[in-house]
């Protein structure tokens, strides 16, 4: 019979008013105290004893006198401009309904898109008849969110010509609690290759186009074959991107370039592998820090 180990519980240090204004997060767990004072704010806390004790895991934040718990594995919650990747799974009457990593599906209606070509009048009855000819079942696209209804769902429009139908590239889905909110989500890697943060956790990794083709509207994809370097590139980002997912850290332009230029001494396949991702990560951690400082 073999010996079984026990480890006694140990206490953590918790998140007090000490914390610096710029938003210093610490993971806490249920049952953890965030702050013992009661001049604070609390939001998903529970108040015992006159202090607050966070009744879910997560990170713990203070922003001025608030003090939350953001969850780090959650269905995404849809805020006014907030940008979506997102996938068709129906064609109804005027609309499409949107897969959008939150808990009900999100809308996008005939009238908050653009028509081929860019086009901006009224919808006619033979608009709505050619919907599936603009977007079908299992179709991506980029958005931006346009209203939240009481319910929780999301209104999505594409009236932008940078939003629109998506063409070949790889998915990858992560937490939206890691996804930093940015001026812009969309951005031009140096590498090669682009990618589009979406707030929703959705992730598009694609081949820089050589030009932009605005007078498609957003619904001209191109299908020529990708060269085996574009390849590379995005295979390389997509296992860095589970890397810096695996290790809890921010996904934004800047920590997804320096995770990729770390990997770059190790085979694309090797980044996944867990001695080399810390190497890759403690690297990329390091350099963030830099540039904080």
């Amino acid at each position: 019979m073999s010996a079984i180990t026990m480890r006694l519980p140990v206490a953590r240090k918790p998140v007090g008013p000490s914390a610096p204004r710029g938003g210093e997060k610490h993971l806490v767990a249920p049952g953890d105290t965030i702050t013992t004072d009661t001049g604070y704010m609390r939001w998903g806390q529970r108040r015992r004893g006159g202090g607050g004790r966070t009744g879910k895991r997560g990170k713990g934040e203070r922003v001025n006198k608030l003090v939350c718990v953001k969850a780090l594995k959650t269905r995404y919650n849809g805020e006014v401009g907030d940008i979506v990747v997102g996938r068709i799974t129906e064609v109804q009457q005027k609309r499409w309904k949107v897969e959008t990593n939150s808990r009900l599906d999100s809308v996008l209606l005939l009238s908050s898109m653009n028509l081929p070509g860019g086009e901006l009048r009224r919808r006619s009855a033979e608009d709505e008849l050619a919907m599936r000819d603009y977007l079908q079942e299992g179709d991506l696209i980029s958005a931006e969110v346009q209203s939240v209804f009481s319910d929780g769902a999301v209104s999505l429009h594409t009236r932008s010509l940078k939003y629109g139908k998506l063409g070949q590239g790889v998915l990858v889905q992560v937490s939206p609690s890691l996804v930093k909110r940015q001026k812009t989500h969309f951005h031009d890697l140096p590498c090669g290759a682009s990618v589009i943060l979406g707030n929703n956790g959705f992730i598009w990794i694609y081949p820089t186009p050589e030009q932009k083709d605005e007078e498609a509207g957003g619904f001209t994809t191109n299908l020529e074959p990708v060269p085996l370097a574009d390849r590379e590139v995005i295979s390389r980002l997509r296992n860095c991107i589970v890397a810096l997912v695996t290790h809890k850290l921010m996904l934004f332009d800047t920590s997804i370039l320096y995770c990729y230029e770390a990997s770059l001494p190790h085979q694309i396949k090797d980044v996944l592998k867990p001695e080399v991702m810390e190497e890759i990560i403690l690297e990329t951690r390091q350099r963030l820090l830099e540039l904080e400082g």
